[in-house]
């Protein structure tokens, strides 16, 4: 039996190597100046729908994201890894978006597809770390969800079998498809890219990447249908402005600092009684502990 599933997926700026560019005067991330990285916790959620495909045949794996046309270029990353198709919800009207109007741009794009059998997509993405919009598409969609999903270990039918971490351990849960999983970082790593599948995408394009673009190669993309990914606007997927982008983001960000830490003054501390006493002290005297 194979299974329709949506890998819902993020182009973030690498948050993990900050320096004192990363922000602008205005307090707003420079993502100038942060390479542009497909979301790690995505990548694992990518890999967990990878393995259901790889143990239902007919199963197929589309990757759904959400921003500039650049963000096209995480639903290649995903292609070379062993995903089917991708679409990439773009308008300048989902710009500026908090969780709430994502998540509800999203479930509609997702009710347009219809028949969708999981939705699975990393925890949190690392340029916002809120962990929101998995739970807010189950929940605009009317769907159960598990989260903080390690592994998918069995899907029979419509029941799926999931480990999800929780304080102090894991447990295992079923549910009933469809459903909404949202996947922890320390869930398997995704595999590479395949060469193969390389060779078959790397011309992949948006229409609006094909038509800024264009490439010597365009003609033979025009030949084979799945090198065309699938761009959609709110024309095509008929949201209600009024919930979409700035008109629906209630969260309203009035200050961000960028705080540079500097070394100071340091000490060297041997073994001795006198020298750990002190540092208690010292410790204690500055509120540090104690």
């Amino acid at each position: 039996m194979g299974y329709k599933i949506i890998v819902l997926a993020k182009q973030v700026p690498d948050t993990r190597n900050v320096g004192k560019d990363a922000m602008t005067p205005e307090g707003t991330v420079n993502r100038g100046a942060l390479p542009a990285i497909f979301n790690p916790e995505d990548l694992n959620a990518l890999e967990q729908a990878l393995q259901i495909k790889d143990a239902h045949p007919g199963t197929t794996v589309q990757i759904m994201t959400m921003g500039l046309p650049k963000a096209a270029e995480v639903i290649r990353e995903g292609l070379f890894r062993g995903a089917d198709g991708g679409i990439l919800l773009t308008d300048r009207a989902f710009a500026g978006a908090d969780t709430l109007a994502t998540s509800y741009t999203i479930a509609t794009a997702i009710k347009k597809l219809g028949d969708v059998d999981l939705i699975i997509g990393g925890r949190q993405a690392i340029d916002g770390d809120t962990a929101q919009v998995g739970p807010q598409v189950a929940e605009k969609l009317g769907l159960p969800q598990i989260t903080y999903a390690e592994k998918i270990e069995s899907l029979e039918g419509k029941k799926i079998r999931v480990k999800r971490a929780i304080t102090g351990g894991v447990e295992t849960v079923e549910a009933q498809l469809p459903l909404v999983v949202t996947v922890n970082g320390s869930a398997d790593a995704c595999r590479p890219r395949g060469a193969k599948n390389v060779m078959k995408y790397k011309y992949a394009q948006t229409p609006s990447e094909a038509k800024q673009n264009p490439t010597p190669y365009a003609a033979i993309a025009a030949q084979k249908p799945y090198l065309s990914i699938e761009e959609w606007n709110n024309t095509t997927i008929g949201a209600d402005l009024q919930q979409c982008g700035l008109n629906g983001s209630p969260t309203k960000v009035k200050a961000v600092q960028s705080i540079v830490f500097s070394a100071k003054e340091s000490k060297t501390l041997t073994s001795a009684d006198a020298d750990v006493e002190g540092l208690i002290v010292e410790l204690l005297a500055n509120h540090t502990i104690g």
